[in-house]
C-alpha cells in the first residue's frame, strides 16, 4: 500500500485518508473516491489530497477484517459467537450466551506478531462472559494490508478463540447454621446471583448444624448439578468440618486453599461424579474472589486440577471488598497501658511488645 498526498487528478480510485467536509456533505475517510467526488472536492478549490493506494496483492481493510475473524472462528455457532458486520477495518466478536472464554494464547500472540496492521484484542482467558458481552475485536489498522501478511495471520490463528458455554445448570447450596440468619441470607443472596450470572438456578437450599455428619447427611440429599458448602465458621485446615463432610458423604477433596485474595480459604472436591466447592467467607459478598473462578470453571465442564489453582496467583490479587476494607493490612493502635501494640487479623486480637521503642 501507497499513502501520502497525490493530486487531485490522480487520486480516483484511491482511498481517502482523511475526512473532507466539500459541497455541503461530509466524505469520510476510507471512501473510495469516484470520479464524482473529485468534481466536488476539486469544486471546493482543493488541488491535493491525502489518500492510500492499494497494490496488486492489497487486501482492503474491511475484506481483511472479515477473512481474519472468520480464520478466528471458523464455525461460530460451535464457538458461542457471533461476529458483526465489518466497519472500518474491524469486525467485533460477542457472545451468544454465557459461559467463559477459551484461546490458544499462543496463537493469538502469534497473530499479532505477523504484522502491526493486524490486530485481535481479547478478553483475559477464563473471563466469564454474558449474552452479547464483546469478547474480542480484530482491527485492521491501516487502509489495507498485505495477502501474504493477511494469509500467515489466518493460517497461524485458525480457531483460536471460543466461548465455553455452561454445562451444569444448577447447583444446591449448604449452609450451617453457626453463620446466624442474617449471614446465611446473606451468603444465599449472593450465592444465588453468582449462578444467575452463569445462566444456573440455585436448585435448594439447606440449612445444617454446623458438624461433620450434618453436613454429611445433606450432602447425600442435597438437589443440583454441582454442591456448595458455606459455612459459618471459616474453614481452617483440610480436615476442617466441611472438607470431613465430603469425605463422611463418600466423596473425595482435591485441594484446599489458593492463592487467590479474596477467596484463599476454599476447598474443593467430587462427591458421586457431582463437583463440590467449600466457598470462602467472601463469598458471601458479590465482589469477585477466588470462588468465581473455580465455580465459572467447573460450570462450564472444564476440570480444575492443582497447577490451574496454583496459576491462579499471578493476577490472583483482587481488590479490596468494600464492606472488608484493607482486610490484608494489621490493624495496630498502640495501648498506652501496656506499652504494647494490637495487630487485629482474622477477627483475633494479637498482642506483642513494641519492638524498636
Amino acid at each position: 500500500m501507497r499513502f501520502g498526498p497525490v493530486a487531485l487528478n490522480a487520486a480516483e480510485g484511491a482511498v481517502l485518508a482523511h475526512s473532507l467536509m466539500v459541497g455541503g456533505r461530509k466524505l469520510g475517510k476510507g471512501r473510495v473516491l469516484t470520479a464524482a467526488d473529485l468534481a466536488v472536492i476539486a469544486a471546493e478549490g482543493i488541488t491535493e489530497v491525502t489518500v492510500a493506494r492499494l497494490d496488486p496483492d492489497d487486501v482492503g481493510e474491511d475484506a481483511a477484517a472479515v477473512r481474519l475473524a472468520a480464520a478466528l472462528v471458523p464455525d461460530p455457532d460451535a464457538a458461542g459467537l457471533r461476529l458483526t458486520v465489518p466497519h472500518a477495518g474491524r469486525v467485533n466478536l460477542h457472545a451468544v450466551g454465557p459461559g467463559i472464554v477459551d484461546m490458544d494464547v499462543d496463537a493469538i500472540h502469534a497473530l499479532n506478531r505477523v504484522d502491526p496492521t493486524l490486530t485481535l484484542a481479547v478478553l483475559a482467558p477464563f473471563t466469564r462472559v454474558t449474552e452479547r458481552m464483546l469478547v474480542g475485536t480484530v482491527k485492521v489498522i491501516a487502509y489495507a494490508v498485505a495477502g501474504t501478511a493477511l494469509e500467515a495471520a489466518c493460517r497461524v490463528a485458525s480457531g483460536a478463540v471460543r466461548v465455553l458455554p455452561v454445562m451444569r445448570r444448577s447447583a444446591g447450596l449448604i449452609l450451617t447454621e453457626s453463620a446466624g440468619d442474617k449471614l446465611a441470607e446473606k451468603g444465599r443472596e449472593a450465592v444465588a446471583g453468582r449462578l444467575r450470572a452463569l445462566g444456573m438456578d440455585l436448585a435448594e437450599v439447606v440449612v445444617a448444624r454446623h458438624a461433620v455428619a450434618d453436613v454429611a447427611e445433606a450432602l447425600g440429599r442435597l438437589s443440583g448439578e454441582m454442591a456448595l458448602i458455606l459455612t459459618g465458621a471459616a474453614t481452617s485446615d483440610l480436615h476442617d468440618v466441611a472438607p470431613e463432610a465430603v469425605r463422611r458423604a463418600g466423596g473425595s477433596v482435591a485441594r484446599f486453599g489458593m492463592p487467590v485474595d479474596p477467596g484463599n480459604l476454599l476447598f474443593h472436591g467430587t462427591l458421586n461424579g457431582r463437583p463440590v466447592i467449600g466457598l470462602p467467607g467472601c463469598a458471601r459478598s458479590p465482589a469477585l474472589n477466588g470462588a468465581d473462578w473455580v465455580l465459572e470453571r467447573l460450570a462450564c465442564g472444564l476440570e480444575v486440577t492443582d497447577d490451574d489453582i496454583a496459576a491462579m496467583g499471578v493476577g490472583g490479587l483482587l481488590k479490596e471488598i468494600p464492606i472488608r476494607p484493607q482486610p490484608r493490612e494489621v490493624r495496630r493502635g498502640r495501648d498506652a497501658s501496656s506499652g504494647s501494640i494490637q495487630g487485629k487479623t482474622k477477627g483475633r486480637v494479637r498482642a506483642g511488645p513494641v519492638q524498636g521503642s
